[in-house]
């Protein structure tokens, strides 16, 4: 959420070399449509259109944040299609008050007097962030306005109706993909301890040898030295066990042509 597909470039880059990665934008970001609807729904079959639109029957999805919560739904919608689903810190069932506090924040977001304005507020939220990483934040989230003055690619509509979803109950994925849940130390919204997420989802599948479970002090993407390694370690591994009724893991080329980070329509 407020965010954009290209946040994963240079973490594929560094550490999932071995992968075919598509990173699009959800809809009322970036470059991908602005138009409504923006509910959980319909970002899932933007998202499912991307990976049969390239032909690929069966994908690892990743996913941050709100994003996160987007790949849980598309596992239980289709699970058949999906291999691995990495978790990094979803943003599923949090408190309604924060939750309505961020919506209306995002209903107004000020425009930058110049993009340099704009990387300097960025530095002061991403402190560990690398400068390659504000200027991608530069390049791919801001546009200038007819005014002169810059602006971030979205719709607040879609960051309202974002924020929404994440107060909605929990979705747990499907019991048949093997999952990967990056839980934050630390969080602005919820200590690890008393994250709905974790308590949820350890519950639901502390049997399941398909959980693998791992704290991480930031599972953002903004730090792909801390992430890269826990996600290729996951997505590389040879010991999951095989999807039931399925034909185990799958590995497929790139169809020729293809753009790594596509937008959506």
């Amino acid at each position: 959420m407020k965010g954009h597909g290209a946040r994963w470039r240079r973490l594929a880059a560094a550490h999932l070399t071995e992968s075919y990665v598509i990173t699009p934008d959800l809809r009322g970001h970036g470059h991908s449509a602005m138009e409504p609807p923006w509910d959980l729904e319909r970002q899932v079959a933007d998202v499912l259109a991307v990976p049969a639109g390239r032909g690929l029957t069966r994908v690892d999805v990743m996913g941050h944040s709100y994003g996160a919560r987007v790949a849980t739904r598309l596992s239980r919608t289709t699970p058949e299609r999906i291999d691995r689903l990495a978790l990094l810190d979803p943003s599923v069932q949090l408190p309604a008050q924060p939750v309505g506090e961020q919506a209306r924040r995002g209903m107004s977001l000020p425009p930058y007097d110049t993009p340099e304005h704009a990387r300097a507020e960025r530095a002061a939220a991403w402190p560990f962030a690398s400068g390659q990483t504000l200027d991608d934040e530069v390049e791919e989230q801001l546009e200038q306005g007819p005014g002169g003055r810059w602006c971030r690619r979205l719709e607040a509509a879609a960051v309202a109706t974002a924020c929404s979803g994440m107060a909605r109950p929990q979705i747990l994925p499907s019991p048949t993909a093997d999952t990967l849940l990056m839980i934050v130390r630390r969080s602005a919204s919820y200590a690890p301890s008393t994250s709905p997420t974790a308590a949820a989802y350890s519950a639901a599948n502390r049997p399941s040898p398909r959980w693998t479970r791992t704290p991480c002090c930031t599972p953002r993407t903004t730090r792909p030295d801390l992430v890269g390694p826990l996600l290729h370690r996951f997505l590389t591994r040879r010991d999951a066990p095989p999807v039931p009724g399925g034909s185990g893991r799958v590995t497929e080329p790139a169809p020729a042509g293809s753009p790594a980070f596509p937008r959506l329509p």
